[in-house]
């Protein structure tokens, strides 16, 4: 079995993969293995909360935009 992956505290990129990946419950366990046994706890609190308000505002806008759309 190959722990490279698991040996090395997690990039930016994979951070926010995980932080997507935990807000639609798709993580595999390697990657999950890997976010716990490396490193703080807060990257994953900052990033979780980053994509909680870009997912907010998004959604807020689309709302928007539809709203628009079937009233005008």
């Amino acid at each position: 079995m190959d722990n490279s992956d698991t040996d090395q505290k997690p990039s930016f990129w994979q951070i926010v993969l995980s932080t997507i990946a935990a807000a639609f419950g798709v993580q595999s366990d390697k990657n999950r293995k890997r976010d716990f046994k490396h490193g703080s706890v807060m990257p994953y609190i900052v990033a979780g909360v980053i994509f909680t308000a870009l997912f907010v505002i998004a959604v807020a806008l689309v709302v928007k935009v539809v709203l628009q759309s079937a009233n005008g």
